[in-house]
């Protein structure tokens, strides 16, 4: 669904892009824990897990960052809140080894920076396994003058790049960066810049997005729909119970081409093992196969890599299905690189490519 001559030119486009990128930006923090030093806590007498390495990533909407920096974007302007604390300085350290302007990143003492810790066990068989992730998150909305700034940065974020990606992490509303308010303001500007790309990713509310490109997954988009479709909170509740349990492929299409509908964008359905749904007004919607490995995967940040493949292709000059492709092939590339959130560079793009011939 692209040919090579179309990818090595869009892949070339990458490095003079300027993504501006809008959400919850978090910590990973990885912990390595060494099996074979074993200690007992003398206070507890249960065992004390030994640290041998720390490793600190951009998380959540860093995790996009990297997956850009990876693919050989030029210039990557993140607009979020996070806190001053040692989470936010790790944070800022890993983000200085990477093409990350940092202006639009607002500090607040009020506020967490929020962190995944994910403490990585080695098995006897020496593969390492995720224990119980540790969560530091912030559990009360935005001050309102914090609010305001970031509100303003957000605009200028969108002048002096090329489009904004939105990540909307956190599931309760008003807890994380893409407040009512941000969403109002991304309104406005996909009004009055209909040029430049907005490409949404909501984890729980993309049902409340009323513009730019959104990128639902399988569930999201039916529940989205079903929410739309209802006229009352209870009926709602109804809808999104039965779109669950009628979560084939063509009920998905259905809910896709509702969720486009109401946009008058073009929209980006993920569906896991099973590719992208690309809808786009005036033409038929297309299935674009996923390029599932053989062998074990890690899906973590799966999406976050589509992302990234997807909207620096379309900045790039690709069609919607070429961009949906170049997705598929970034996350068959991150999926593979297990015990942490993978990338995929240029190279590894172009290498992956003959298998599009080949898979169904």
């Amino acid at each position: 669904m692209i040919s090579l001559e179309r990818l090595k030119a869009t892949l070339a486009r990458f490095p003079g892009l300027a993504i501006g990128l809008v959400g919850d930006l978090f910590l990973d923090r990885y912990l390595d824990i060494d099996p074979d030093l074993h200690e007992l806590s003398i206070e507890t007498g249960l065992e004390a897990y030994q640290v041998t390495r720390i490793r600190n990533n951009p998380g959540a909407l860093g995790t996009i960052i990297n997956n850009l920096a990876a693919l050989g974007v030029g210039r990557l302007v993140p607009v979020t809140v996070i806190g001053d604390d040692g989470q936010a300085y790790d944070l800022l350290q890993a983000l200085k080894q990477l093409p990350v302007d940092a202006t639009h990143i607002l500090q607040d003492p009020r506020r967490k920076t929020p962190t995944y810790t994910k403490p990585m066990r080695r098995e006897v068989d020496g593969q390492w396994r995720e224990l119980n992730r540790i969560d530091l998150r912030n559990r009360e909305a935005l001050a309102a003058d914090t609010e305001r700034e970031l509100l303003a940065r957000v605009s200028t974020a969108l002048d002096t790049t090329d489009g904004l990606i939105v990540l909307d992490q956190v599931n309760e509303e008003s807890w994380g960066v893409v407040t009512p308010a941000v969403r109002e303001r991304l309104t406005e500007l996909c009004a009055a810049r209909p040029d430049k790309l907005v490409f949404i990713d909501s984890r729980a509310h993309i049902h409340r997005f009323r513009t730019g490109v959104l990128k639902p997954n399988r569930a999201e988009c039916v529940r989205a729909a079903a929410d739309w479709n209802a006229t009352s909170q209870q009926q709602s509740a109804v809808a999104v119970r039965a779109a669950e349990m009628n979560s084939d492929l063509a009920a998905v299409q259905r809910a896709a081409e509702t969720l486009a509908a109401r946009t008058g964008r073009p929209l980006f359905c993920t569906l896991a093992e099973q590719g992208i749904l690309v809808v786009e007004s005036g033409r038929q919607t297309v299935r674009v196969p996923a390029l599932v490995p053989s062998g074990p995967i890690d899906p973590v940040g799966a999406g976050d890599s589509v992302t990234a493949g997807v909207v620096a292709s379309l900045m790039s000059g690709a069609t919607p299905v070429e961009a949906a492709t170049v997705g598929n092939l970034v996350a068959s590339i991150t999926i593979r690189q297990l015990g942490t959130t993978g990338t995929a560079s240029p190279a590894e793009v172009l290498a992956a490519w003959p298998r599009l011939r080949n898979d169904p």
